[in-house]
């Protein structure tokens, strides 16, 4: 066979349509087009006060989203998201209640926990050989369990104000102070997978292992990294959760932190990472993220019950999961072309 190369000429008559047709451009026109329908529709979906309560939802769950998408990178996934969110948050509650460390101590040892327990995950996976499916499943039950038996249960309550208080600081009066703390995480996520040797050793071994193992890339490491990436991102997304609501509550992420699990889905998969690895979009899970608080905030403000929210979420879930397939499919014939 012939191979084809494509002009610069060519090159730029195609630029503007693919600009149309990306799953970015799909998701700011997707998130416009709704907001502008509840705008309308929707009491009080503009007001300052709506604006404010939706970005400290929409910061936690970007940051949610993040946490599994550097594990669905490696084509693994880390359904203890929510369970290490919390039990990190709860970690960081003890050490800022009990011991009495400053806030900044306090939030660095949870996130410290939170990459330790996701090093957990991934070394498991790595040493066993194990699916990570199966073994985040076990320890999410365990880490939850762990937490409740070693606190007891009990919430801390006493935490340092300068903590708290940026849970509720706004800006220009609708702004969360939670919102540039997830889009600066954002930015280093994106820095660190577009502009990095290791975020392309990262992406070349969820692609394909084996290929990345006969090059030289240590994929087992790779692996062990992105989980223990996850644990951190979790803890910080379990820190948010804590300065919102002022306190360290073991319920906070639900019963075994299952009601992160899916959001931290939806964002990543709506967004454009692959389920099968290799491929992720930072900013892709953001408007994900942002779309799905926007949909369920428009929702409630019109009276919808939970069970609608979760049909909904479900059902937006599996379609995502159907145009994953779809995508994996058209980049596989896109690259078999391209050897071809």
């Amino acid at each position: 066979m012939t191979s084809h190369t494509t002009t610069p000429t060519e090159a730029s008559r195609f630029r503007p349509f693919a600009f149309l047709t990306s799953n970015i451009t799909g998701l700011v026109l997707l998130i416009a087009l709704l907001a502008t329908f509840y705008s309308m529709y929707a009491t009080g979906f503009t007001s300052k006060f709506n604006l404010y309560t939706m970005g400290r939802v929409m910061a936690i769950d970007i940051v949610i989203g993040f946490a599994m998408m550097v594990v669905l990178v490696t084509g693994g996934l880390n359904l203890a998201v929510g369970a290490i969110g919390v039990a990190a948050a709860m970690f960081g509650g003890w050490a800022m209640e009990s011991l009495g460390l400053h806030w900044g101590f306090g939030a660095l040892l949870a996130l410290a926990f939170g990459g330790v327990l996701g090093a957990i995950n991934g070394l498991a996976t790595v040493k066993t050989g194990v699916h990570s499916f199966v073994i985040t499943l076990a320890t999410m039950s365990v880490y939850f369990g762990a937490m409740i038996v070693l606190t007891e249960a009990e919430a801390f309550r006493a935490l340092p104000k300068d903590f708290t208080v940026i849970g509720k600081t706004r800006y220009y009066g609708f702004v969360s102070a939670l919102l540039p703390i997830a889009l600066a995480t954002g930015a280093i996520l994106l820095v660190l997978f577009r502009y990095t040797a290791l975020g392309r050793k990262i992406k070349a071994a969820g692609a394909n292992p084996r290929a990345a193992e006969l090059s030289g890339i240590a994929v087992g490491n790779t692996v062990v990294f992105c989980h223990c990436l996850s644990g951190v991102l979790a803890a910080l997304a379990g820190l948010m959760l804590t300065a919102r609501n002022g306190a360290a509550l073991p319920s906070m992420a639900g019963h075994v932190g299952q009601d992160w699990l899916l959001p931290s889905f939806l964002a990543p998969v709506l967004g454009g990472t692959l389920l099968t690895g290799g491929t992720l979009s930072v900013v892709g899970t953001a408007l994900g993220a942002i779309l799905v608080s926007v949909i369920t905030t428009g929702l409630l403000l019109m009276k919808f019950a939970d069970f609608w929210l979760n049909l909904f979420l479900g059902l937006i879930l599996l379609a995502a999961v159907l145009l994953d397939r779809v995508r994996s499919v058209y980049a596989a014939r896109r690259q078999q072309m391209q050897v071809d």
